[in-house]
């Protein structure tokens, strides 16, 4: 067992790479020396979680201006979680692949495109495409933001960031739309850009030149997207989705063994550390985002709460449990992997336990609470454990695979509130 003094140093290495802070600048070069300021780095991660949110209430009226139903308009969701999935490891391997300014450029300019194309575009289609360009933008940036925290402390500023702003997702996105234009709602997430410049500041130029070892792993990529688009598509086609799924995952699987150090380095996802942060931030992502859910419906038909006071009790529960993680990313440096883990495992079953027998709103406000809380703290924290388990040049690598567990949970949670709740 790992003793207690190396699990509090793990979560405070630096998280360097080939264009981060820690790199030294060229002759002649802009970039400074030293950590990013996590107030940036929160600002270029977090308003993806607001836009992320934004369209929950103001669905119906964005059906209306496309012309189409509902249902069909909720695409316009899972076309951006399908995104942020399959765009944050594929953003994270060029960020690792040549360095910061690159990652943040091409994060940033598919963030404006996909904002520009949602502010303009007459169709649904059109709109789709502008959702998955923004998604894909926003994941970019959360993973060089992610990959530049370096320690659990500053990770737990950026989660706690994401939790917050998710939470106003809806109310923000419903005000915008009442005094604008849902088109405005949807673009929130652009604000992220005002970070780029100062962040990429902090650049270094690329210091080694890829040998033909290191070429792109395209097929390693490929396959990935393929599985991580089937596991998002489950809840919505499960038959064709856990095809896809299975097929790219054995493929994913042989590819792996012809290329161990390829886009998805074999030596890492073999390590138990990084096995069990990511295993374990999937199980209570997906939790957090079953209660997210299934919480309002389960207010009004077991307490009697009607939608303005649910709305505003799960608010302040989802901002104070957010709030309270920071301080479990704050602590985690003095507390053992066993006991952050004990910690987060505790709060999230008892959350869960809390949703499934409670009657009285202030229980079903605290599962909540308990829900983001120990979602937001894993993020934070365990997301600095799996970034331990690789060595420098891979941290980005591991960063962008734990995201992708994360945000899978993320995907698999709303359609386990429908079959658990929702559609009783």
């Amino acid at each position: 067992m790992t003793t207690t003094a190396a699990n509090r140093a793990a979560p405070e290495a630096p998280t360097a790479t080939a264009g981060s802070a820690a790199a030294t600048p060229t002759a002649g070069s802009a970039a400074r020396v030293g950590p990013v300021p996590v107030l940036w780095l929160a600002l270029l991660a977090t308003p993806m979680a607001a836009g992320a949110n934004a369209p929950v209430l103001i669905l119906p009226d964005m059906a209306r201006a496309l012309g189409v139903s509902a249902s069909t308009a909720g695409w316009l969701v899972a076309a951006y979680a399908w995104a942020m999935a399959v765009a944050t490891p594929l953003l994270a391997g060029l960020l690792r692949r040549r360095g910061l300014r690159t990652a943040l450029r091409s994060a940033g300019a598919l963030l404006v495109v996909g904002t520009l194309l949602v502010a303009a575009s007459p169709w649904l289609p059109l709109t789709l495409a502008g959702r998955a360009t923004q998604a894909a933008g926003g994941a970019g940036l959360a993973a060089v933001a992610m990959s530049l925290a370096g320690s659990a402390r500053r990770m737990g500023v950026i989660s706690a960031g994401f939790g917050i702003l998710g939470a106003c997702g809806p109310l923000l996105g419903a005000q915008l739309a009442q005094a604008v234009s849902w088109r405005l709602s949807l673009s929130v997430s652009v604000i992220a850009i005002l970070a780029v410049p100062a962040v990429s500041r902090y650049a270094a130029a690329p210091t080694a030149t890829p040998t033909p070892q290191d070429r792109f792993d395209a097929r390693g990529a490929a396959l990935l997207a393929a599985l991580a688009t089937g596991l998002v598509l489950l809840p919505h086609a499960a038959g064709a989705a856990l095809g896809v799924a299975a097929l790219a995952a054995a493929l994913l699987t042989l590819h792996v063994r012809r290329r161990p150090d390829g886009f998805v380095p074999a030596a890492l996802i073999r390590k138990p550390l990084f096995l069990g942060s990511a295993l374990l931030a999937l199980v209570l992502s997906g939790s957090y985002f079953t209660l997210l859910f299934s919480v309002p419906r389960l207010l009004a038909d077991r307490a009697g709460w009607d939608v303005a006071t649910a709305g505003t009790g799960q608010l302040v529960a989802l901002l104070t449990g957010s709030a309270l993680s920071w301080l479990l990313a704050t602590a985690s440096a003095r507390m053992s992997r066993t006991a952050v883990r004990a910690v987060l495992l505790g709060a999230g079953a008892l959350a869960a336990a809390t949703a499934a027998f409670a009657d009285r709103g202030p229980l079903l406000l605290a599962a909540t609470m308990g829900g983001v809380f120990a979602a937001t703290g894993a993020n934070a924290v365990l997301s600095m454990h799996a970034a331990s388990s690789a060595p420098d040049p891979q941290r980005p690598t591991a960063i962008g695979l734990f995201a992708l567990c994360y945000q899978l949970g993320g995907a698999f949670g709303p359609a386990l509130a429908t079959a658990l709740v929702l559609a009783a």
